[in-house]
């Protein structure tokens, strides 16, 4: 099926270059005659040596391209081309939150791998949602439309550089570009063979209304807020509660799901102060540990935040609300930009805001039985600690591939999610937050080698002071018992 594929796809590459494949300069490819795209530079740097930040690339074509799919759509889109050493794929890369930007270091970071490297702007400028207002073309580039376009463009002028098309491609995001990558997986199956899904934004229209939930707890009164002052107080009394529960006692929580403290055991006896919450802000603290809830259909909305977020609530319960989650009420749902967070209404917004969304930003279908039928891989891989997109929004996705296509027997081969334990959005935290997932990739999708574990480092001011494996879930880190518990072989991947 995969050589299938990708024998169409190049018939396909080749038709739509026809004449002009095997470009004999980089400045050449602004001739490149593609659908609804226009090619507008070509610039070859023709030494090594250029940077990007602290980056020193490699000799590079770089291509930059407007696709216009609507009389609408203004969809930018750069595509960096090794001169020399092209390791024969594609890597296309995601954007994070409303982001419509270009980045550099993404670009470059696949460039110095040997990739061609692609990325869009998801049709706009700016980190807010505001061009949705009026615009309702645009929102189809940012929720599903972009990436498509930047895939099939991008494999189209590597042909016509190179003379044939990517042997394999990939699509790395987090983030919103998490949610991205299971779009691209949901909705173009064809689009690419591998595919990393990072803390995604899945629930896209769920994270939003569960950042109003928190932020109207947070504001409900003066007492109600958690100064940031207090966050480690609490993230240190979780932590003692719950730490050694998972048989090694490390700071970090390897499964929050087993954890029920309740912050009411913080409560202040006497006055207010750095070592204790008011009974409001013991609320605050609960509303931020508990699902969003339909109050009609009795249904989840998001899933909670877990214990081990704490030292990052200020995402999500700070001064002012989430600008992401604010942004999609302010121009898509209710269009309008001075829409106050506190009037959303909790029995009558939630249909309002599903109607809004209308089947453009949620990337939940659990049907992905097209990209595995066709050889596609898919890695996710979600932080257990993170304060943005909570982290049973990854478990809960992937559970619901498992019920649809027949259990873990038939989605392994293909699909795994991997928890990693003290990570927050994307990176950091106090785990072992720093991977390389792209190679567990290649691996699996070019040479069938699935990941039975990663291997995951804790780097401290420029120091390994921890590793440890992830585990495919529902397997977690288990300790043999003996050895230092910052060396991941003294830990095999096991049942919790």
């Amino acid at each position: 099926m995969r050589n299938r594929n990708r024998i169409f796809w190049e018939i396909t590459l080749a038709i739509t270059v026809a004449g002009f494949a095997g470009a004999a300069t980089c400045e050449s490819l602004t001739a490149l005659a593609l659908p609804n795209t226009t090619v507008t530079s070509a610039q070859s740097t023709n030494s090594a040596g250029s940077a990007v930040g602290s980056q020193v690339l490699p000799a590079f074509c770089r291509v930059a391209a407007t696709i216009r799919p609507t009389s609408d759509s203004d969809i930018r889109i750069e595509v960096w081309l090794p001169l020399e050493g092209w390791n024969g794929n594609l890597l296309a890369n995601g954007n994070g939150g409303w982001s419509g930007s270009i980045n550099p270091q993404a670009l470059g970071a696949g460039l110095m791998r040997g990739y061609a490297s692609a990325m869009s702007d998801l049709g706009h400028e700016g980190s807010s949602a505001s061009f949705a207002l009026g615009h309702p073309e645009k929102l189809v580039d940012y929720g599903y439309r972009a990436a498509h376009e930047m895939a099939v463009a991008a494999k189209a002028i590597i042909a016509g550089y190179y003379g044939h098309g990517p042997k394999f491609s990939y699509w790395s995001g987090c983030s919103a570009g998490g949610r991205s990558a299971l779009m691209e997986a949901q909705r173009f199956p064809a689009d690419f063979d591998g595919i990393i899904a990072g803390d995604p934004g899945l629930n896209w229209t769920g994270r939003a209304i569960q950042s109003v939930w928190v932020a109207q707890a947070a504001h409900k009164s003066d007492e109600a807020y958690i100064p940031p002052d207090k966050y480690p107080f609490i993230h240190e009394a979780v932590i003692q509660a719950c730490d050694a529960r998972d048989g090694v006692k490390d700071g970090v929580l390897e499964d929050p799901t087993r954890c029920n403290f309740d912050p009411v055991e913080l409560q202040c006896k006497g006055s207010d102060n750095l070592k204790c919450l008011t009974a409001p802000q013991v609320e605050t603290a609960r509303a931020i540990y508990a699902t969003v809830t339909n109050r009609r259909t009795k249904k989840s909305v998001a899933p909670a935040f877990e214990r081990g977020s704490e030292l990052g609530w200020a995402t999500m319960a700070g001064p002012r609300p989430f600008g992401i989650g604010d942004n999609l009420f302010k121009y898509v749902v209710f269009q309008d930009p001075s829409w106050d967070y506190k009037t959303f209404n909790f029995d009558s917004d939630l249909e309002r805001t599903a109607k809004a969304e209308n089947g453009l930003l949620n990337a939940m279908d659990p049907n992905l039985s097209a990209f595995m039928d066709r050889g596609g891989k898919l890695i996710q891989y979600h932080g257990w600690s993170d304060p943005q997109i909570a982290p049973s929004s990854s478990v809960d996705y992937y559970t619901s591939v498992l019920e649809t296509l027949g259990g873990a027997a038939k989605v392994q081969s293909s699909y795994r999610l991997f928890m990693v334990p003290g990570m927050a959005h994307c990176r950091g935290g106090e785990g072992t937050s720093s991977f390389d997932m792209l190679s567990v990739l290649q691996q699996w999708v070019e040479n069938g080698k699935a990941p039975d574990r990663i291997e995951a480092s804790r780097i401290r001011n420029g120091i390994t002071d921890r590793t440890r494996p992830l585990c495919p879930y529902p397997q977690v880190a288990v300790y043999a018992g003996k050895g230092s518990t910052d060396q991941a072989t003294n830990f095999s991947c096991g049942s919790p």
